[in-house]
């Protein structure tokens, strides 16, 4: 049997205005144990992808500020999810689309310039780009130094680290990525976000949008009609 995919969607929350600011869509692939994250992001057909993106952004659109969605660089450079992520803007809109450029596993590399040329394309059609889990794997600053022009917001993702939040080294991690937020003007949203003094420590640090299990774990997005995705 072909697998089944489908989109869950988890809350960002801004603890400043007190309001849902956007949703981040995390594609989960059926198995007999239930929904899980997919045994390999670069087996989904990028038409599938496509498709079910264009279906859960319907059902989203005008409810936040922000539609975020991962992609990878191999996806990012594959021209049916590039066309899918432009049809998602324009039919989302006012609402933004944020591409989340993530390191997961690509079968090719691709130098910097044609991912900026793809970014540019993107932030020329209304969409954002939001730079996935920086200060670990390969997004240390240096990396992804030459991107930050075309980047609206930058996600640190505290469970990626065996530190606890209130260790100093993981509060100069923090601090750290939040002056380059300062620096760039970018929007920063913390990940990992599990109880009320990670909650309260953010707050002191100043970062308002926050996403975690602390305010809603990722749920099945609901979609108007039964529908099929398969592999």
């Amino acid at each position: 049997m072909n697998p089944t995919y489908r989109f869950f969607v988890q809350p960002q929350v801004n603890t400043l205005t007190k309001t849902i600011a956007g949703y981040e869509l995390l594609i989960r692939q059926q198995t007999a144990a239930g929904w899980r994250l997919p045994a390999s992001f670069t087996a989904i057909d990028p038409v599938v992808f496509a498709d079910l993106l264009i279906q859960a952004t319907k059902v989203l659109g005008n409810k936040v500020q922000h539609c975020s969605v991962n992609i990878s660089r191999q996806q990012l450079m594959t021209t049916t999810i590039a066309q899918a992520l432009i049809q998602c803007q324009i039919q989302l809109y006012p609402t933004k689309l944020v591409v989340e450029l993530t390191e997961d596993e690509s079968t090719e590399d691709y130098c910097t310039d044609a991912v900026l040329a793809h970014l540019e394309m993107f932030v020329q059609h209304g969409i954002e780009v939001s730079l996935d889990d920086v200060g670990s794997g390969e997004n240390y600053f240096t990396e992804i130094r030459d991107l930050l022009p075309y980047v609206s917001e930058i996600k640190f993702a505290l469970q990626n680290f065996k530190q606890h939040f209130q260790d100093p080294e993981m509060l100069r991690r923090v601090r750290f990525w939040r002056a380059i937020s300062n620096e760039y003007a970018l929007r920063m949203v913390l990940e990992g976000i599990e109880d009320q003094p990670d909650n309260q420590l953010s707050n002191q640090l100043g970062i308002g949008v926050k996403q975690g299990y602390y305010f809603g774990k990722p749920r099945l997005l609901q979609l108007p009609a039964k529908t099929t995705y398969c592999a």
